[in-house]
């Protein structure tokens, strides 16, 4: 009986242990059934897993960069919204042009006076004995360090703070241009005046005897002035538009006014 039992616990035994190395056999099988494929698929995995990791770590860089930044940006962009607002203002009261005085307002043939190649080729004119038609022994200089006619523009608020007739349909940038205008005649007149007749067409000598008269005045003494009948455009005119600006512009305190004979005067003011 009992050689039996001990006979059973041996099969048991072997069967068991054939068993286990079956199983072993099998895993070495199946791990070396395709070793370099193996390999070699597991390498390109990692270096994806890798290169996936890399990037990952980029966004976080730049994402971390771009939130430090949004403060920055926003103060950026406040300032220059204040920017904006500055140039804003500046532009309304800039003037539509600027009066070209170095050529335009320039001894030319529009303002009659002779160019100077050929002012050897004129003749003097006969004295026809008219004392009016002399040069004088002593003409009144111009007064030095007198420089260009004050440009003093109105701003906004000055001519919103007129009332409502005075102002009328006038704008901002009409008004600026016809102050523009008002230089143009005064740099033009103080040209004649300072101008020696030998560069001077004939036509236009009277004119200047009579401005130089009117320079010497106590109420007009070195300033910038020109006539009302000056007023010929393109901004500035005679007429009701142009009166208007006038008025405004005295009230503004830019130009006082006083009359010569039956002239008309307009004298320009400086900024203050």
């Amino acid at each position: 009986m009992d050689l039996k039992k001990a006979g059973s616990s041996l099969d048991s035994l072997i069967s068991s242990f054939n068993t286990r190395i079956a199983e072993l056999q099998e895993l070495v099988i199946a791990r070396n059934m395709y070793p370099a494929s193996s390999l070699t698929d597991l390498s390109a995995i990692d270096a994806v897993l890798k290169g996936m990791e890399l990037q990952v770590q980029a966004i976080k860089d730049q994402l971390r960069e771009e939130t430090e930044a949004i403060p920055k940006a926003k103060k950026l962009i406040a300032a220059s919204l204040r920017q904006q607002k500055k140039l804003q203002s500046m532009s309304v009261y800039a003037p539509s042009y600027l009066p070209e005085r170095t050529t335009t307002l320039n001894l030319d043939a529009d303002r009659g006076l002779v160019p100077e190649a050929s002012k050897h080729q004129q003749l003097e004119q006969p004295n026809l004995g008219s004392s009016k038609l002399e040069e004088p022994a002593a003409l009144p200089k111009e007064k030095k360090g007198r420089g260009s006619p004050p440009l003093w523009y109105i701003t906004a608020s000055e001519l919103d703070s007129l009332s409502s007739y005075m102002r009328g349909r006038l704008t901002l940038e009409k008004v600026n241009a016809a102050i523009n205008d008002m230089a143009t005649y005064a740099e033009a007149n103080a040209q004649l005046i300072a101008a020696p007749k030998k560069k001077m067409a004939e036509n236009l000598w009277e004119k200047a005897l009579e401005l130089r008269d009117i320079a010497t005045t106590e109420a007009i003494k070195g300033k910038h002035f020109f006539l009302e009948t000056d007023m010929k455009g393109p901004s500035l005119k005679l007429d009701n538009t142009g009166k208007a600006i006038l008025t405004v512009l005295r009230h503004l305190g830019r130009i006082s006014e006083t009359r010569v004979g039956h002239h008309r005067v307009i004298i320009l003011s400086k900024a203050q």
